[in-house]
């Protein structure tokens, strides 16, 4: 098991003052309240970017209150611009007031509201007696020295989703491509036969390319903290997705620049390509954006780069925190475990959002075995291949630099060696002189 590495340093002011603009906080888009309304519950607040997961919280509110009538709860919960929520959570951790009760924090941004003393409360009580029967790396991603403070809304399980209209115009088994190389062979054969391309390449997100390397064992940081963005693998991995496009032509840049973006919702669902990388969660993406597909679309494991290597990568999370700053760190604690540890919510993960629990004693559930939109769209198999996979879900090392090597990867890396088609190497050598240096974007 990777551990993860988090810097000790202080947030500087002149961070923040860059990320929050003229320093002072901005209002929600959405807010949304919850619970009892009788004078005498206790009131919660919740920050969150995801508008979808507001409804896992209401339902843990209603069971909440259900459960637990002399400490009834009255839940505001709050959505904000991706940006801004971040911006306002650092500005009111740094300031010592201000901060919700519980809040939402992308995986890419957690490594830096651990620098320093950490300020969230430590939820080790209720983390730990589930290990046995839960997938423990997605919760390794929000610790720091042996204290868990932040929970996962998924596994987020890398897998391979088929357009099989197309494979099998093209005269391909899908069950036939176990290694990169057979799905390189594949991609030939669709787009010799078929008017699609096998795949498409994000130049504006980095799902792809980091659960390539991170099936792999490797990772943008080591185990100790150390920038590894531009070691060998991570060279080699970013020339075979440059390969793709311009050497083997199976694939091209995706439309939009990334796979959530409305041009590649369209051009998946007429067709565009044979083949889309990306985790589990990506399949209310396909239920929502591209109904089409419904019944033509397969999930596969990764092809894998060598016999015996790992099939899948847990890719994506959100972890939800309870700050020191509230008044009711036992109860917001409570509320927050029913919301996202708890059996009945690893069922809600499912049924409600359509992601891979991290849970997996729910997986033979009555309740998530019940046919769904999911079920009905891409086969019934989904938690039999997830069971597959678990044991190769590695943890990933995130530090307080991870979002400046997203931001380079992005921004710089991607458009320089796809787009382009200039040099991987030196494309991740000067994105890690960048980083290295503090010199992002």
């Amino acid at each position: 098991m990777n551990r993860i590495y988090l810097g000790l340093a202080i947030i500087p002011a002149l961070v923040l003052a860059a990320c929050g603009g003229d320093g002072e906080e901005e209002d929600p888009e959405d807010t949304e309240v919850f619970g009892t309304d009788d004078g005498e519950a206790t009131e919660l607040t919740y920050w969150t970017f995801q508008q979808l997961h507001i409804d896992l919280f209401e339902s843990a509110v209603d069971r909440w209150n259900e459960e637990n009538p002399d400490d009834q709860v009255t839940l505001v919960a709050e959505v904000f611009p991706y940006d801004q929520m971040h911006n306002n959570l650092r500005l009111a951790l740094q300031s010592g007031e201000g901060a919700p009760d519980i809040a939402d924090i992308e995986i890419s941004e957690f490594g830096t509201f651990l620098e320093g003393e950490p300020q969230f409360e430590s939820m080790n009580e209720y983390v730990e007696p589930i290990f046995d029967d839960a997938v423990e790396e997605r919760f390794e991603i929000y610790a720091q020295d042996g204290e868990y403070y932040g929970t996962p809304y998924h596994i987020g399980a890398t897998v391979m989703y088929y357009n099989t209209e197309i494979m099998d115009e093209a005269g391909v088994d899908i069950d036939s491509i176990e290694t990169w190389d057979d799905y390189v062979e594949a991609g030939q054969q669709v787009v010799n036969n078929t008017d699609s391309m096998m795949a498409t390449v994000e130049t504006e997100d980095d799902f792809g390319y980091w659960a390539m390397v991170s099936q792999q064992g490797s990772d943008f940081f080591d185990e100790n903290g150390d920038l590894t963005l531009d070691n060998g693998i991570n060279i080699s991995t970013l020339q075979f997705l440059q390969d793709m496009v311009y050497e083997h032509e199976i694939a091209e840049p995706a439309p939009g620049g990334e796979h959530h973006a409305e041009e590649f919702y369209g051009y998946m669902n007429d067709g565009g390509a044979a083949s889309v990388l990306m985790p589990m969660w990506y399949m209310g993406r396909f239920t929502d954006y591209m109904e089409d597909l419904e019944g033509k679309i397969e999930i596969r494991p990764m092809p894998t780069w060598e016999e015996g290597g790992n099939r899948t990568a847990g890719m994506g999370g959100t972890g939800t925190v309870v700050t020191n700053q509230t008044e009711n760190p036992e109860l917001a604690k409570g509320l927050m475990s029913e919301a996202k540890i708890s059996e009945e919510a690893n069922i809600a993960l499912w049924t409600d959002l359509g992601f891979d629990p991290p849970r997996y004693s729910v997986w033979d559930s009555e309740e998530v075995l019940e046919d769904n939109q999911f079920y009905q769209f891409f086969g019934d198999d989904i938690f039999d291949l997830l069971a597959e996979l678990t044991d190769e879900v590695e943890a990933l090392n995130v530090t307080p630099d991870t979002a400046s090597v997203a931001n380079e990867l992005n921004t710089n890396v991607f458009n320089e060696a796809i787009r382009n088609e200039g040099d991987p190497e030196r494309a991740l050598n000067d994105a890690a002189e960048a980083v290295r240096s503090g010199a992002t974007d």
